[in-house]
């Protein structure tokens, strides 16, 4: 019989959160638009637990027009009161609107010929994270400076909190438990 696998403290609260742990949670993302999608959600987050994120993903999708920022930097007013009526998603209109302003900054960004990925990966390595337990910190001089490079560019809603979050989501900081059986494989 195999012996039951450690997870992060998260993971153990439901099969949602426990499957997105074991199968995207830390993975690295080298995708730009994923990655853009990942710190969107993440800032939809903010004050609220990851599952209530989790539970509405797919709705997220489907009110963001599949997370594509040239749709979704076309958004006006109208769109921003639909989605404060839209009860699958987080109806925060400060996180909605920084969605549609950061969909601009990004296409800015790729307007200019710097990719929104390989953009991050290059902050976050040459900030990196030196801390004994990255998984107990809320924020890190790396994420401070890349949330500093990130409001340059005209991103919105995105503290050192947020953005350590993400970092930790799309795999830029293994931030598992070291006895997590994902520790090594994220390492």
């Amino acid at each position: 019989m195999d012996s039951p696998k450690h997870r992060c403290k998260w993971a153990c609260g439901n099969m949602l959160l426990r499957d997105y742990h074991d199968a995207e949670w830390g993975k690295p993302i080298k995708d730009a638009r994923t990655l853009w999608e990942t710190l969107v959600l993440e800032s939809f987050q903010a004050g609220l637990s990851w599952n209530t994120v989790l539970q509405k993903r797919e709705n997220f999708r489907k009110a963001f027009a599949g997370f594509d920022p040239e749709k979704v930097a076309q958004f006006t007013e109208h769109d921003v009161q639909r989605l404060m009526q839209d009860a699958g998603i987080i109806r925060s209109r400060l996180k909605i609107e920084a969605t549609v302003k950061n969909a601009h900054a990004y296409l800015q960004m790729q307007a200019k010929g710097e990719d929104f990925a390989d953009f991050a990966w290059a902050v976050a390595q040459q900030n990196p994270v030196t801390a004994e337990h990255p998984h107990a910190l809320a924020q890190t001089s790396a994420s401070q400076v890349l949330t500093k490079e990130l409001k340059k560019r005209g991103f919105r809603f995105v503290g050192p909190v947020i953005v350590y979050a993400w970092m930790q989501a799309a795999g830029m900081v293994n931030g598992h438990e070291p006895d997590c059986f994902r520790y090594h494989a994220c390492d």
